[in-house]
């Protein structure tokens, strides 16, 4: 018996680009040369899967990630047979169940105790085993009252957790699941992982797609970083997740710097308010009474102004922060005539706009003597103690009695990530506590 589980050999998964109206010259060229995808030119084409190579071992379980589109499902298909390699082989040793799509292979006009008949059979098994395993399938899904109403009458959930039970309950050697726990609730959510955890105690081997990145270091062996069709890493699972989610973060690092800039563009013209040193408005319309209550904009009548913002994560440009990071805000400010009278200040919004923290030079009881020519003014917070979410900044050049030299509200952005998914707005420095009869074992920790 092979050591193997699943063998890729350079798989290939090739699709034709629609938008192109070029046919096939004619079929029996296309079956003469041996492929249809040999008549189409390479921009024709589209590689759902491109030159994927790979061994699972038995009773390993692979996580396999990636962004949507990056050809993790079109690979579990491969897999399971729903389709055929445009190059290279696929070889899987066993049973394969595979739960792919959501209510594949269910009929919506039956009911769902003909379609655990119909499914099973699909899946190997015989009428007689299908009978022995019915009621247990049925309780695992908890469909007990819905068993025999036809399944176009179901829910996505009810869809789901049937789908999920037949696939379990064939005893495959090699289980293929996509997704399947999105639209579950945490109740069946656990009862899927208490039987994936089963599966592996057996010895079966399981290939997973999902987006969840946490269950895929702690509960997967080894997992497969997929993007545009190729492999870009394997291996560890928390040092792919690692690689994987520090690109997703440069990813989101280009999209939030662009994003900004349109929008101060639109919103101020931005590269076009006067520069000349004649001391002209830099917006011509009148300040909000209110500026918390004002949508994005710049206002200001000079002569101080903030030329540049810059966020900051140990000195090189950032948009995305894990939570408790350090965050530096640079403002790049000028003056076109010498002020005795200046502040500077910082607020944070979340996405609600609701403001997280603010402060300024004259709160914090910094008293202005001069300011000439240009200068730099840097707000450290050495720990960005904020919890997962969009944030956006105002930052501001004023007078101590409130007018404003340059205002620019909402006009900047930045993300902070987190792997602990709490709720609020801020994240204290906490801990727990607990008497010797309460005992808990943590993530990545083993229970003794």
């Amino acid at each position: 018996m092979t050591d193997h589980a699943i063998t890729l050999c350079d798989v290939s998964k090739l699709y034709r680009k629609y938008a192109y109206r070029r046919q096939f010259s004619t079929l029996k060229s296309a079956l003469l040369k041996g492929n249809l995808a040999s008549e189409l030119k390479p921009n024709e084409v589209f590689h759902a899967v491109n030159g994927v190579s790979l061994r699972v071992p038995v009773g390993m379980t692979l996580g396999v990630i990636g962004r949507n589109g990056s050809g993790k499902s079109t690979l579990l298909k491969l897999i399971a047979g729903i389709t055929k390699p445009t190059f290279g082989t696929v070889e899987v040793n066993g049973r394969i169940s595979a739960l792919i799509e959501l209510g594949a292979g269910f009929h919506p006009e039956i009911s769902g105790r003909e379609n655990v008949f119909i499914n099973g059979v699909m899946l190997g098994l015989t009428k007689s085993e299908i009978s022995k395993r019915f009621d247990t399938i049925v309780e695992f899904a908890e469909l007990e009252d819905f068993i025999d109403a036809p399944v176009k009458t179901y829910s996505s959930g009810m869809y789901m957790r049937l789908g999920f039970a037949v696939a379990v309950h064939v005893d495959p050697d090699v289980l293929l699941v996509d997704e399947v726990l999105a639209v579950g609730d945490e109740g069946f959510s656990l009862r899927c992982l208490d039987k994936f955890a089963e599966f592996k105690r057996r010895g079966k081997t399981i290939l997973l797609v999902t987006h969840g990145l946490s269950m895929v270091e702690r509960f997967c062996d080894e997992a497969v970083w997929l993007d545009n069709g190729k492999v870009c890493g394997e291996g560890d699972p928390r040092r792919v997740v690692h690689a994987y989610t520090t690109e997703v973060a440069k990813g989101e690092e280009r999209i939030l710097s662009e994003n900004d800039r349109k929008l101060r563009e639109a919103v101020v013209g931005e590269g076009n308010e006067s520069d000349s040193g004649t001391g002209e408005l830099i917006s011509t319309d009148e300040p909000p009474e209110d500026m918390y209550r004002a949508t994005q904009g710049r206002w200001g009548a000079g002569p101080v102004r903030i030329d540049g913002v810059t966020l900051t994560r140990a000195g090189e440009s950032a948009h995305v922060f894990q939570s408790g990071d350090q965050l530096a805000i640079k403002l790049s400010v000028s003056t076109l005539s010498p002020v005795t009278n200046f502040v500077f200040g910082i607020s944070i919004f979340n996405a609600e706009g609701v403001c997280c923290y603010g402060t300024n030079t004259h709160i914090e009881e910094f008293t202005p003597i001069e300011f000439s020519g240009a200068g730099e003014v840097v707000f450290v917070i050495d720990s960005l103690d904020l919890v997962e979410g969009t944030y956006k900044l105002d930052v501001a050049a004023h007078t101590r009695e409130g007018f404003q030299y340059d205002y620019h509200r909402l006009l900047y952005t930045f993300r902070v990530k987190s792997r602990t998914k709490d709720t609020g707005i801020y994240r204290p420095g906490h801990r727990w506590t607990f008497s010797p009869t309460i005992r808990f074992v943590r993530a990545g920790e083993r229970l003794n």
